[in-house]
């Protein structure tokens, strides 16, 4: 199950890169800001939102689903990746005690 979760994790991941890649920024127009004509298109309403917006936050939602998940079955796993090993032994040996 953690294994297929993560498999699940990984795709969505990459789904989400690439469907933040795509959309065009909000920024775009950031010269406007500073006197330029358009300048509420860079701070007022969003407008419609666009299918490849609606589908950005459906992955984005799986992305925090499966995180969540992911996070929920790490903590219940007892198993570590570290094995255990003995105390160290010190690599120089004590002097031994002076005769009289």
């Amino acid at each position: 199950m953690f294994t297929l979760i993560v498999i699940i994790h990984v795709i969505v991941s990459l789904i989400i890169i690439g469907m933040v890649l795509l959309q065009a920024g909000k920024g775009a127009d950031i010269g406007s800001a500073f006197g330029g004509s358009g300048s509420q298109a860079v701070f007022g309403s969003m407008g419609t939102p666009t299918v490849l917006g609606k589908i950005t936050t459906v992955v984005a939602v799986a992305f925090m689903v499966t995180s969540f998940s992911l996070a929920v079955l790490a903590h219940n796993r007892s198993t570590t990746i570290m094995p255990a090993s003995a105390p160290a032994v010190p690599a120089v040996p004590a002097p031994a005690p002076e005769k009289k």
